[in-house]
């Protein structure tokens, strides 16, 4: 069933030397064997499993379009007219009128998601899921499969097709930042390996928009720059870094070299889910404000489903950043999202301070009990219904000026 995919990097292929660069011996100071698994688009895999007549036709899980509902997934035959997740399925279904919709099932892909899960833990128990489909497994210290990560990859592929009907892509790097990118290298049902000889060159050819932590407006600043890969980045001290970008241009610095030494981070509690965006323009008005929270709200609604936490909300909040770098938070019991109390949350946000907008988020705070009862992440709790009014709304009040 698999042709494997086992991606390497020419070794030859080295940038000239950084001489900014740490010492050789900082940049991986403990060799670890990490794999990031990440389902191919699974929801829709899981209704194609138990219906095969939907295979070769373009196929997507989510609301409708005439209640304004949100594409949650699809398939890759959806894609190629330029369908994707968090699309609103109206827009989904102009771009592809023989779209097919299906409701989401979220007890049956909470179901293939327990079996998966449990086939990673078969192998280690350093398992980070970081929602239904995705998880970081660290095999540093596994001995199945002769200690090897590529094998065990391989393997957990294969035996997650022959047991749940679903196709896994797995990216495998010494850290979650390149296993990450790695995983997406070979998708669909691919399977990518970046070698610890190899990270100099792989990630000296990156985009800079492919590191962690880069949106629209960070990689837009960066070309201005003449910055559009990893390799140009590495040009730049760490202290011109610094002063560009804040705290930041530190994640700049260690990821532009391949250096990530976040743990991989079993049973994880998770304590909320939010989706932000920071505006080159800076927004005037609270219509623009309004617009913008808006479709950042059909955005979080997707995450919400994707991490299956929609039964474990307890509050909704707005956060926004002003011009002058000042941020505050507003938010309300809740148990679940609603455009027009965010709106609601927005506006009263908007009165603290006469600033224009830079930031705009929105987010859920997670009900911890509740992640407690139901397992980590609270990936397998059922859906629940309607939020509570914000003109009850806490406050968080004026933050700290951003870095």
């Amino acid at each position: 069933m698999f042709l494997y995919s086992i991606g390497t990097v020419n070794p030859t292929i080295i940038p000239p030397a950084d001489p900014h660069a740490p010492p050789p011996g900082d940049a991986l100071p403990r060799m670890r064997k990490i794999i990031h698994c990440d389902c191919d688009c699974f929801y829709a895999s899981v209704e194609m499993r138990d219906d095969p007549s939907l295979r070769n036709r373009p196929l997507a899980v989510g609301g409708r379009p005439d209640q304004r509902g949100v594409i949650a997934t699809c398939n890759y035959e959806a894609r190629r007219y330029g369908v994707h997740s968090a699309m609103s399925s109206a827009l989904a279904m102009r771009k592809c009128p023989d779209l097919l919709i299906l409701p989401s099932a979220m007890d049956k892909y909470r179901a293939a998601s327990r079996q998966i899960m449990a086939i990673y833990r078969d192998y280690t128990p350093d398992v980070e899921p970081l929602s239904l489909d995705e998880a970081y497994l660290d095999v540093s210290g596994s001995e199945r499969c002769q200690g090897s990560a590529t094998l065990i990859a391989r393997e957990i592929r294969q035996r997650v097709y022959d047991t749940v009907g679903v196709t896994v892509s797995a990216g495998v790097a010494p850290n979650k930042f390149i296993a990450k990118i790695a995983s997406d290298w070979n998708k669909p049902d691919g399977l990518f390996v970046v070698r610890p000889h190899e990270i100099d060159a792989f990630v000296a050819a990156l985009p800079v928009r492919k590191l962690h932590g880069v949106g629209k407006v960070t990689a837009t600043r960066l070309d201005r720059l003449g910055i559009q890969t990893c390799a140009q980045l590495r040009d730049w001290p760490l202290i011109d870094l610094h002063r560009e970008f804040g705290a930041f241009g530190r994640r700049l610095y260690e990821l532009s070299r391949g250096i990530d030494e976040r743990p991989v981070q079993a049973d994880q509690e998770r304590k909320s889910v939010s989706v932000e965006t920071t505006y080159v323009t800076d927004l005037t008005t609270l219509e623009q404000c309004a617009d913008e929270i808006r479709r950042l709200v059909v955005q979080l609604d997707a995450r919400i489903e994707r991490a299956g936490a929609a039964r474990s909300i307890r509050k909704l909040y707005v956060k926004i950043r002003f011009a002058d770098f000042q941020r505050t938070t507003v938010e309300c019991v809740a148990d679940a999202t609603n455009a027009d109390t965010a709106v609601t949350l927005l506006a009263k946000g908007l009165q603290r301070r006469a600033q224009a907008v830079r930031l705009l988020g929105v987010g859920v705070r997670i009900d911890e009990d509740t992640a407690e009862r139901h397992g980590q992440f609270s990936l397998f709790d059922d859906e629940a219904g309607n939020t509570n009014d914000a003109d009850h709304a806490d406050d968080a009040g004026n933050e700290a000026p951003a870095p």
